[in-house]
C-alpha cells in the first residue's frame, strides 16, 4: 500500500520518459542556467558602476 520504488529506479524511469538534448539548443539544468546569467549580469554591472565612480572622481 505504500510502497515506493527506490529513489534510484524514479530517477531512471524519469529520465527514459525524456526526450533527447538538442544540440546548441538545451542548457541542461535550469536554474543553473539561471544562476550564470545572474552572475555574468551582477559582473558587468558592478564593472559599469565602477568605471562610473571612477570617471567621477577623476
Amino acid at each position: 500500500m505504500f510502497y515506493k520504488k527506490p529513489l534510484e529506479e524514479r530517477i531512471a524511469d524519469r529520465m527514459t520518459q525524456r526526450r533527447p538534448l538538442e544540440e546548441g539548443r538545451t542548457f541542461e539544468h535550469g536554474p543553473a542556467k539561471f544562476v550564470f546569467v545572474s552572475l555574468l549580469v551582477a559582473v558587468v554591472v558592478m564593472h559599469v558602476v565602477g568605471v562610473a565612480i571612477v570617471m567621477a572622481f577623476d
